[in-house]
Order: C-alpha cells, then sequence, then structure tokens
C-alpha cells in the first residue's frame, strides 16, 4: 500500500523504490476469520504479492537479515545489501506461540488451533466439521495481537455455525480474555459483552493464561485458574518481526518499531518510518490503522526528502466491523482520544448504524474484500471516508450513557 502510494506522489526521477518481502503470497488476513465456518477458502484470499504493486517499484524476494541504522542499509539473508535514503518499515506481526507454555504440544492442530495463519484456519475448519459438542474456548494470551476484536467475532461466528449445525444446545462456548471486559474500551466492552450473555457464550476476564495443557484439555492462568477445553481457539503471544529485534536500536522489547505516534517517524533515525502492525503506536493493530496511516506517511515520507517539516496527522483512527454471526455486525471506529460511540457512520446520514448490530454492516465486511483488492492496496482513496476521526455522526459519551 505505501509503496503504491509513494509510487503515485513521487516521480520515477525523484525516487526508486524497493520492496522487500521474503514471499509471493500475499493474504487477505481479515479472511481468515470465515474460513473455519466453511464462508470462504485459504485459496480465495491469497493473491500474488508481485501483481498487487504498481509499475516502477521493484519487488524482491528475500528475508531480511537485519537494518543497519548507521551505514542506511538492510542487510539480506543471502548476504546482499540494499541502501537507502528512506526506510519504511512495514514487517507486521510475528505470531509467537511457543511463547507460552505447552501451546505447540500435544494437541496442537488437534484440539488446540489458531486461526490467525492460513494453515490454521484451515485446520479448525476440518476440525469444526467433526465436531458434534462439548466445551469450545475462545481465548487471546495478551495484547497486542492483530485485529483485537477478531477473537471475539471468532465466538460470534462459532455459535452461529454450531446453530446452523444442529449442535449448539450441546456446544458450551466461553469466551476467555486477559482484559477485565470483553474489550478495551468501556462502552464498547459493555456493549459486547452484553452480546456474549444474550448468546449464551460464557465470559472469563482477568484470566492470564500461562500454560495450554492440549493433552488435558485444560488453560492455566498464571494464578493457577483453569478453564476446561475440549476444542480451544487461541491467539498466541505477538511479537515485531525478528530482523527489527536483530537491528540495533530499531525496535523496543517486543521488537515493534519506536515510532512517534503522530507523524509515523521512527524515533531511532530520522530517515526510517513505520506502518501498520511494525509500529508500536497506540492504537489497535489493525488493517484500518494502516489504511489511515498510509496517508500521513506517505505525505510525511515526500517532505522529508524535499527538506520540509514532517505532519503530525495521525490520531490513532481506527474502525473494525465486529462479525456477531446470524448475517449481522457491528461497527466501532475510534482514535487515541475517544473510544467507540453509538451513532452513524461516516456522517450523521449513515448508512452504517456504529455499536449495533446490522446486515448492513455485515454486508460492508464481506464488501470490504474488493475494496482492499481495487482499492487500498493499489494507493487510492475511498470516497467519503477521513483519514481522521470524524465526530460527526457520533453521539457523545454522556448521551450514550444516559
Amino acid at each position: 500500500m505505501i509503496a503504491n502510494r509513494l509510487r503515485r506522489a513521487l516521480t520515477i526521477d525523484e525516487a526508486a523504490i524497493t520492496v522487500v518481502d521474503r514471499d509471493d503470497m500475499h493474504v487477505y488476513q481479515p479472511g481468515l476469520l470465515f474460513v473455519p465456518f466453511g464462508l470462504t477458502s485459504v485459496e480465495e484470499i491469497v493473491r500474488s504479492r508481485r501483481r498487487q504493486i504498481r509499475d516502477g517499484v521493484e519487488l524482491r524476494t528475500a528475508e531480511v537479515d537485519h537494518v543497519d541504522l548507521e551505514m542506511d542499509r538492510v542487510h539480506l539473508g543471502d548476504g546482499e545489501t540494499l541502501p537507502y535514503d528512506v526506510l519504511v518499515v512495514a514487517s507486521g506481526s510475528r505470531l509467537q506461540p511457543e511463547e507460552t507454555e505447552g501451546m505447540t504440544g500435544p494437541g496442537w492442530m488437534e484440539r488446540v488451533f489458531t486461526f490467525y495463519t492460513p494453515e490454521g484456519a484451515a485446520s479448525l475448519a476440518e476440525a469444526l466439521r467433526s465436531f458434534d459438542g462439548g466445551r469450545v474456548v475462545v481465548s487471546f494470551v495478551d495484547l497486542p495481537i492483530k485485529c483485537p476484536v477478531a477473537p471475539l467475532e471468532l465466538a460470534f461466528l462459532a455459535d452461529w455455525y454450531f446453530h446452523d449445525c444442529g449442535v449448539r444446545d450441546d456446544v458450551e462456548l466461553t469466551f476467555v480474555t486477559p482484559l477485565d471486559g470483553a474489550f478495551t474500551k468501556p462502552v464498547a466492552s459493555e456493549q459486547l459483552a452484553g452480546l456474549l450473555a444474550a448468546k449464551g457464550i460464557g465470559l472469563v476476564t482477568e484470566f492470564a493464561t500461562g500454560e495450554v495443557d492440549g493433552a488435558g484439555g485444560r488453560l492455566v492462568s498464571y494464578d493457577d485458574r483453569e478453564v476446561p477445553f475440549d476444542l480451544l481457539v487461541t491467539v498466541p503471544l505477538h511479537g515485531g518481526a525478528a530482523y527489527v529485534e536483530r537491528s540495533s536500536g530499531l525496535g523496543d522489547d517486543l521488537g515493534f518499531v519506536r515510532t512517534d505516534p503522530r507523524t509515523l517517524q521512527s524515533t531511532a533515525k530520522p530517515n526510517v518510518f513505520a506502518i501498520g502492525d511494525a509500529t508500536n503506536v497506540p492504537t489497535s493493530k489493525a488493517g484500518s490503522v494502516t489504511h489511515f496511516e498510509a496517508e500521513v506517511l506517505t505525505e510525511n515520507v515526500r517532505r522529508y526528502l524535499a527538506g520540509e517539516p514532517l505532519e503530525d496527522g495521525f490520531d490513532g483512527h481506527a474502525n473494525c466491523f465486529v462479525e456477531t454471526g446470524f448475517h449481522k455486525a457491528l461497527l466501532i471506529d475510534f482514535n487515541y482520544e475517544v473510544e467507540p460511540l453509538p451513532g452513524r457512520y461516516p456522517s450523521s446520514l449513515g448508512p452504517l448504524p456504529l455499536l449495533k448490530e446490522s446486515r448492513l454492516n455485515h454486508m460492508a465486511k464481506l464488501a470490504f474484500q474488493s475494496i482492499y483488492w481495487h482499492m487500498l492496496l493499489p494507493g487510492r482513496e475511498i470516497p467519503g471516508i477521513s483519514t481522521q476521526m470524524q465526530m460527526r455522526g457520533k453521539k457523545a459519551a454522556a448521551t450514550a450513557s444516559a
């Protein structure tokens, strides 16, 4: 996305743009949520990375070993080095299931699954096809994770799936979270907890997972609480890319790039920027965040090359469609300062309701896949959608709680 935007903003004479990535397989990650329930397949959400890149952008397929900030060079795994004037780190997040005791032990991909990888989502789909009753637990170990609402969506879709299979009465479905509520933001947390209760999904809060006992079917917390399961769907701990950890001065303790939350410039060196899940900015690691960051980052790279002051234009804007099952979804829209509020989006005229289940939100989420491939990745704007969060259409917090 950022390479395509930069190519549109800068002539070939102004900048040579190279993308380095480890393979040619680009995954539409929101689609992984639907794979376990047969609503899509892995093949339908994967496309060639090379085909998404505009003419005039070079793609190098290679592993990155490390970045030498002092010498302005990217060292590749094959020993080659690439010099740069500006570096944009867009390395995403890395799943670390091995960091939780027992997670990848007995039962892994047999009764313990994650849907955050194509392989995991496909394996879970196979397991669900033969599951006719028992205790199903959906959990995540700790934040940050990609798309923090996705585990909740999985629980809601599982409820719908088991209803359609005629076995919902035989399934005990539980959502387990390290948070003190269903979500990180109070208004949205209350709404989502109410939906869990209405659907008969148990909620276990403040559960700090310390061990996964796949053989015994137990999720064990650090304070020795236990949640039994017959099938566990979990989201492992996340960290930054391994090469960020190997690059002196670039990342924080978790391997995410230390980034100014407003300009998206790295604090390590002025000619380094970061975008998306690779950053340590205090907002959700969600695809919408990358979309909203991209406009600010493109302009700031241009300004840096031109010797102009940077724009502090990113406000932490994020929005997410939360699938709730039965062809419905709700929408949340928030930023660094403002939590999700009820109302309408993108304006008072709507058409999308905020913090309220609707079929229209569900249809919008499904339509987003086409928008992703044909507008966002090519670097085009979505008409009527602002980079900065807008208050128009939203009800103030006091009104929402009245």
